[in-house]
Order: C-alpha cells, then structure tokens, then sequence
C-alpha cells in the first residue's frame, strides 16, 4: 500500500505552523514567510521560482524530497485560501484559484478538505483542486485512488496534519524547525500527546540553524 507522508513542514520554536491572521497578502499571518526562508534559500525552492543558484547542504537534502513518488496531496482549506464559509457567498474571492499562480508546484491531483464543496479547478502542470467533505480516512481513500501506485503526500495546515495524526495515518514525517519564536497563530503539537511512542524520531541540524525532525512509524 502506499504511503502517507509529510514533508518541509515548517514550526517555530514554540510550536506554531503559521501566524495569526492569513490574509490573501499574508498566507502566514503574522509570522510573514520566515517559517519558509530556510527552504526559499535552497537549490531547490529556488528552482520552484525559477530562480538560479541556492544552498546545497543540509536545507536542500531535505526540501528536495518534497515530489519525488507522490501521486496525490490533501490539504485543508486553509491552505488553499483564507476564505471560509460557503463559496457562493464570496463574491469576487469565489474565483480564488489559490496562492500559486496558474502553474501549482503539486502536479498531482490535491483533494482540499472543506465543509463546503465546489467543482475541481485543473490547473497547468497536472494540478487538479478537487474539492470534498470527507473525514481523514476517507479522503485517503479517495487520494489513495488517484495516487495509484504513487504515495500521499499531507500537505498542511497543521489543523490537517493534526487530524490525520490523530487518525493514526501517518508514516512519515519531516518537521523543520526552524529558530523563531511566533507567540500566537496555530499550533501543530496541541493534542498529540505520546507522539513518540507511535514514532522512531531522528535530528538533524543544519548551518542555517534549522533542526530536521524526521518521524518515522515505527514497525
């Protein structure tokens, strides 16, 4: 069966995955794009903006595993835009397509978790928004499907990665965390109590003072 990962999931070092406040300027909130630096400086986010040069160490070891072998990717809402509520009621944001441009670095179909379903928006590159109501197994099911032989890729918020956790469907997990300190925002560890005991967990530190954290589910 394929299998469930996570990957450059970026926390501060009190825990959050994101700011307080995301608007359509501010993906992040508050906390801007400095959870992300690390991963922008490398060969390889460097290349996702087709940008020359970047790091080659540590970082780009890392944050270069973020395509290779996955098929499909579930994200919540959240990471898909700031608006919530049903979407006829948006007006002119209803014609949000997401933060990445015409040509989404995903590739693969994404199945976005909302309590208010729309039509699939396909996207240049393979990306295709399928948008569902479904609970985390479920969603897997479906994703699962798509990716064929392929894996699944998580792909955030932290409510998200919270909830599959929860469930018990997750393999692999790579956290990034990264030397802040963000005070408020949304929190990835809130619940998980006894994580370690489901996971073999291994530390790696880069120059850019950046900790990896590689979570593997253990036999």
């Amino acid at each position: 069966m394929s299998a469930v990962r996570v990957h450059n999931f970026a926390i501060s070092l009190d825990g959050f995955a994101t700011g307080e406040g995301p608007t359509f300027e501010a993906p992040f909130g508050h906390a801007g794009m400095r959870l992300h630096e690390w991963a922008f400086a490398t060969r390889f986010g460097r290349a996702q903006h087709g940008q020359p040069g970047g790091s080659t160490g540590v970082d780009n070891a890392y944050a270069e595993r973020f395509g290779p072998g996955i098929g499909a990717e579930i994200m919540g809402r959240g990471k898909f835009g700031p608006q919530s509520g049903p979407w006829e009621d948006l007006g002119t944001d209803r014609e949000w397509r997401g933060w990445w441009g015409p040509n989404p670095p995903f590739h693969t179909p994404v199945f976005v978790l909302t309590h208010h379903p729309r039509p699939s928006i396909e996207m240049e590159g393979g990306t295709v928004f399928h948008f569902i109501d479904a609970a985390p197994k479920q969603a897997l099911d479906l994703a699962r499907e798509a990716a064929g032989d392929l894996d699944v890729r998580i792909g955030g918020g932290p409510t998200i990665v919270r909830d599959f956790l929860a469930a018990d469907l997750i393999d692999s997990m790579h956290v990034a965390l990264v030397p802040i300190l963000l005070g408020r925002g949304t929190r990835l560890w809130d619940g998980q109590e006894g994580l370690e005991e489901r996971f073999d967990i291994e530390a790696v530190s880069s120059p850019s003072g950046v900790t990896h954290l590689s979570f593997t589910r253990r036999a």
